[in-house]
């Protein structure tokens, strides 16, 4: 993936939102601000003790969507992508967790740090624009 993904999906402030779901197939959406992509294949992401969580550990397939308002009111005038995802470990504890809890702790606080329950990393397996018009998801953002 390009440099200008890594750069789009790290831009602050946005807003995404994490779909995941069960082995069953039971859905779940829950807004996120903080993901970061790492690289341009690693997106890693912090949750708390929560069904995002509990989805992942049974199905590793994932959607991060990022919704921002365009020059225009219409829905072609909106910027976004959405970004396809398989997580490929987590972490409930160990360096990886707590490297991240420092980080946090060091940027956002403490209280913030004490409710992160997992890091999880995943990899990109596809992006698509908000609205596929046939543009690419370059000409989306």
């Amino acid at each position: 993936m390009p440099t200008r993904l890594m750069e789009y999906f790290n831009k602050q402030p946005r807003i995404g939102v994490l779909s995941t779901a069960n082995r069953d197939g039971k859905v779940d959406a829950a807004v996120f601000g903080s993901p970061q992509m790492v690289d341009e294949k690693t997106i890693v992401v912090a949750l708390g003790k929560n069904r995002t969580f509990e989805y992942l550990q049974e199905n590793p397939h994932a959607v991060f969507l990022i919704v921002e308002q365009g020059e225009t009111k219409t829905l072609e005038g909106w910027k976004g992508l959405r970004v396809y995802l398989r997580m490929k470990e987590s972490a409930t504890s160990g360096e990886m967790l707590d490297a991240y809890k420092r980080e946090t702790a060091r940027v956002v606080g403490e209280e913030a740090a004490a409710m992160v329950h997992a890091v999880v990393r995943f990899e990109v397996g596809e992006v698509r624009p908000l609205v596929d018009m046939g543009q690419g998801w370059e000409g989306s953002i």
